[in-house]
């Protein structure tokens, strides 16, 4: 005699009614956990500038080149140990992003033959779009 397995017709589902209670406690829980990353980049003392514009376009397009008065270089939280090197960090993030701008944050007690030499590295990594930061309060 054969027996046969009664099929049950009643079907189990997943209740859904909690999961937009889990899924908004998640997105709270990850918006409060985020870090935004800022760059640190150098201790400098901006210029003065009797007239400031901001950098056209995004941010994110943006390279940030800090130079302080000991001759040290960071680029994007990057140490450069040689300026010679800056060459290859920066040619290297044209690459990832031919739109990219340089921002330049110098102090203003840098020796100015090193950052012709910044400038020079530029130039060879073609990075020709230059902007330099200053602080507001100069006089004409």
């Amino acid at each position: 005699m054969k027996i046969e397995k009664k099929q049950s017709k009643s079907k189990q589902n997943i209740p859904t009614t909690a999961l937009p209670d889990i899924i908004f406690m998640l997105l709270i829980f990850f918006m409060v956990a985020t870090v935004f990353r800022q760059y640190s980049g150098l201790q400098v003392k901006l210029p003065d500038a009797a007239k400031i514009q901001k950098i056209p376009g995004s941010r994110r397009h943006v390279v940030t080149i800090w130079a302080d008065r000991e001759n040290n270089v960071v680029c994007d939280d990057v140490k450069v140990k040689k300026v010679t090197e800056l060459r290859n960090v920066v040619y290297q993030k044209r690459v990832e992003d031919p739109q990219i701008v340089i921002a330049m944050k110098i102090d203003q007690e840098a020796d100015m033959g090193f950052v012709n030499d910044i400038h020079q590295e530029l130039r060879k990594a073609s990075a020709l779009k230059v902007y330099y930061f200053a602080r507001p309060g100069g006089e004409l």
